[in-house]
């Protein structure tokens, strides 16, 4: 068939010297990570209870496609379940390889359109030529198009007794609800740390490669969770210094990596305000082969540690902190104002999106730099603006007797008129409910909306705003309400989350109060009265009416 790919040699996926290739799992008890999906997909096709169609979704390297042939090998092994691949088997080695007659992948990402599609279906049409099942593996389903997605709707729900589909994807939100529906779902998580070093642990172990354990740690940190990054990342290791001992310095060379320890030099430094240290510091980060979007991602997670240390505990097999780090955090961020660091965690957002506008990402880093002691500056004077004004007047008392009397009454009334005109254009906010009033009056109908349905407010006072945890909340909800409060009253205020249990949101006390309302209402002598010759009707609001 025209449409499927072509299948890896067998010798190329067993002698290979690609981790990724050699290391790959071909039995459900080789999976990492997935024991629970491995144990329910086991189960009902010992039973003989397997879907008509199965899709595995996740991010990129976490064993959709390794996932996909395995239960394509469990189905149609000819040792039973039980026995999967213990024993020679004409079923399961060319699936492994890729190349078994009833057995075809289809690459979506490259096969896009209806007619492939349908040429697919003509060919279910003809049962298994040497298998129990035929089996159709589509990868990066969400490729076809809609047309294809149709085409493909009917035979998906009401397939012959012989034809199995199981598809894979990494953008699950692109395929349509009605094949989501005719499939059975399996969502592949990251694979968790300690789970994918001990992983590691081993393979290098029969590799017999002497690496340290921290370079591991490395390895699963940089990979996001994805066991391909990983095995991918252990292999370049290995190569780049050529099969020798690795040691930590050898893997933070070769992949790049900067310890946090650097990243805390470099703010400390800017919040002493020295530029040229800034940029020396940035230039020695940048020479050591750091990339600059790597370096701002990078910098937004010192941020993040330094506002939430106290919530943070640092395990022994989490590479995030080393010890020394973690210590130099918690004495970090107790010498830094909360509201700074959250400045300087926009200002990094910002300029993040920045970053690929710009030919010289470097030069823009340096400025960035630079821009954040302007900012660390302007705080500070937002925090010491009492104390200046206290200055002013102590120099205007020993400036009295040197100016004329009717100049000071004049500079007082104006300075009396720009704080008259200063005052009139803020507004002063003191509960949600005076928040909620003010999106009102200026029209800010989305802020209102997020205000009224998804907010769990926790406390309100002092310009900060504390709400707990909600998932429906707008990502862009406390960008956007900073700017607004920052317009309306001329002063920064504190947005922040917790874990907590919040307030009801506004529309669930009006909900509450509303079947308070209809509960009530229900016991009243009118309504019964009202049920005696309306029974069938169900009272769902009660409004007043102004008459």
């Amino acid at each position: 068939m025209s449409f499927f790919q072509v299948g890896r040699s067998p010798i190329m996926t067993i002698k290979s010297q690609v981790l990724a290739l050699k290391y790959r799992p071909q039995k459900f008890k080789d999976l990492i990570g997935h024991e629970e999906i491995a144990t329910t997909i086991y189960n009902s096709i010992k039973n003989n209870n397997s879907a008509n169609a199965f899709l595995f979704t996740g991010m990129r390297g976490i064993g959709k496609t390794t996932f996909a042939r395995i239960v394509a090998k469990a189905l149609n092994c000819e040792n039973a379940i039980e026995d999967l691949c213990e024993k020679e088997c004409n079923q399961c080695d060319p699936i492994a390889n890729s190349n078994h007659i009833d057995v075809l992948e289809m690459d979506a990402a490259s096969k896009t359109g209806v007619d492939d599609v349908r040429e697919l279906i003509e060919f279910s049409r003809y049962p298994p030529t040497v298998a129990k099942f035929k089996i159709f593996i589509i990868d990066e389903v969400h490729m076809l198009s809609k047309q294809a997605f149709n085409a493909l709707l009917k035979t998906l729900e009401e397939p012959p007794k012989y034809l199995k589909f199981i598809f894979a994807t990494t953008e699950i939100k692109k395929i349509p609800i009605t094949v989501i529906s005719r499939c059975q779902r399996y969502d592949l998580s990251r694979i968790e740390f300690e789970e994918l070093f001990n992983y590691l642990k081993n393979i290098t172990i029969k590799e017999k490669k002497d690496v340290e354990d921290n370079v591991i740690k490395l390895i699963v940190k940089l990979s996001e969770g994805s066991v391909r990054d990983a095995l991918s990342l252990l292999d370049r290791a290995i190569i780049s210094n050529n099969n020798k001992s690795l040691k930590f310095e050898d893997a933070q060379k070769i992949f790049g990596y900067v310890n946090k320890s650097s990243y805390l030099d470099l703010l400390e430094v800017i919040f002493l305000g020295n530029e040229e240290k800034i940029i020396n510091h940035y230039r020695k980060l940048y020479n050591s082969g750091i990339e600059p979007e790597l370096f701002l991602n990078d910098f937004l997670e010192v941020l993040y540690y330094l506002k939430n240390i106290s919530h943070i505990k640092n395990e022994g097999n989490n590479f995030t902190l080393s010890d020394s780090d973690y210590k130099k955090i918690i004495s970090l961020s107790k010498e830094l104002d909360p509201n700074a660091i959250l400045l300087f965690w926009e200002f990094t957002l910002k300029t993040l999106k920045e970053i690929k506008i710009v030919a010289n990402q470097s030069l823009l880093i340096e400025m960035f730099l630079v821009q954040l002691t302007y900012l660390k500056k302007k705080k500070l004077t937002q925090n010491n603006e009492q104390n200046e004004i206290k200055n002013i007047s102590i120099k205007n008392k020993d400036m009295k007797n040197a100016v004329n009397k009717d100049a000071i009454k004049q500079i007082k009334n104006v300075k009396q008129e720009d704080e008259k005109i200063e005052k009139k254009n803020t507004l002063d906010i003191n509960s949600l409910e005076d928040l909620i009033e003010i999106c009102i009056q200026k029209k800010e109908m989305n802020l209102k909306y997020e205000l009224e349905n998804n907010v769990n407010l926790v406390s309100f006072s002092n310009m900060s705003i504390e709400i707990s945890f909600n998932d429906k909340l707008n990502k862009s909800f406390v960008k956007d309400l900073s700017e607004k409060l920052y317009d309306w009253t001329k002063n920064r205020w504190l947005i922040s989350f917790t874990k907590a249990k919040g307030a009801l949101s506004e529309k669930e006390k009006k909900n509450v109060q509303k079947k308070k309302k209809i509960k009530e209402y229900e016991s009243s002598n009118e309504y019964i009265n009202l049920l005696k010759v309306l029974p069938d009707i169900e009272l769902i609001d009660i409004e007043k009416k102004d008459d």
